[in-house]
């Protein structure tokens, strides 16, 4: 199976590598080249233009920022992608920004795929695969959901569903990580070590991984993204618009919001979501 993928950031690069490895015959291209060129020398194939990475493709990934990044290769795409091929769409870009980039891909099937995870998983061939659309292209999908996910989760058939299930996953995401920092800032305020947090909640009801992981990189100011704070805010403008259309209080989210605005403020921007701890200290919770 031939498979092209556009956007090799974070999350992209990874993938690519988890279809390699699991034997699809992959290209890629990235608008910034110099993001793709490590991945020539693990036998990807690096294309200079959209166009050259989508010819002959059976699947095409599209792993971008934003709806505006998608919409601007998509006159690309489907003028030089084969007709019977399948469009898995990842990026995330909310239900409206589905059926936007569907609406104008013309007679290519294209399918609502985001994807749950960071770089790590994503290097791992251990996403969550999300996908809505008809069930004949899913099942064409296949290979590649299986390359790059360790589960894939039937949303439904209609397009836009998938969409909607990332933005409630993300939602909570962003909002756990907000108050993980808020709870470390709030002992490291009350002369507490913050570290003792983690110790006190470990083991319990209340216990989670994810916690820990972004916890200590909060503690120990280690903010390398695997989920970056601009990506972060432009998710919860998204989470903020669909949570209005349907008379959702936006309350927490609106919080969050806040505090991410803040550590961006603060140079944050391209760091870890773990860098909102920032908002709170600028120095972080550092112990």
């Amino acid at each position: 199976m031939r498979v092209a993928l556009l956007g090799t950031g974070t999350m992209g690069s990874g993938m690519a590598r988890s279809m390699k490895r699991a034997g699809l015959d992959v290209s890629v291209w990235n608008r910034t080249a110099d993001k793709a060129a490590p991945l020539a020398d693990e036998g990807i194939e690096v294309a200079s233009t959209v166009r050259d990475a989508v010819a002959g493709a059976d699947a095409v990934v599209t792993m971008l920022f934003d709806l505006d990044a998608v919409i601007g290769v998509t006159a690309e795409v489907i003028g030089a992608v084969r007709s019977d091929a399948v469009w898995i769409q990842s990026s995330t870009v909310g239900v409206d920004g589905i059926r936007r980039i569907a609406s104008s891909a013309g007679d290519i099937a294209v399918l609502d795929a985001p994807m749950l995870g960071t770089k790590a998983p994503a290097e791992q061939g251990a996403l969550t695969v999300l996908v809505s659309g008809d069930e004949p292209h899913i099942e064409r999908a296949r290979p590649v959901f299986d390359a790059v996910g360790s589960k894939t989760i039937v949303a439904c058939r209609e397009l836009g569903a998938a969409s909607a299930l990332k933005l409630a996953c993300n939602t909570w995401i962003l909002t756990v990580t907000a108050a993980a920092a808020q709870s470390l800032a709030i002992a490291d305020g009350l002369g507490v070590d913050p570290r003792q947090v983690l110790e006190a909640i470990e083991g319990t009801a209340s216990d989670m991984p994810y916690l820990h992981m972004k916890g200590s990189a909060m503690l120990s100011g280690d903010f390398t993204p695997a989920f970056g704070i601009d990506g972060g805010r432009k998710d919860l403008g998204l989470i903020h618009e669909s949570a209005q259309a349907v008379d959702v209080d936006t309350l927490l989210i609106d919080a969050a919001s806040v505090l991410y605005d803040e550590a961006a403020a603060g140079g944050h921007g391209r760091d870890d979501l773990a860098a909102v701890i920032t908002a709170f200290n600028p120095a972080g919770a550092q112990h």
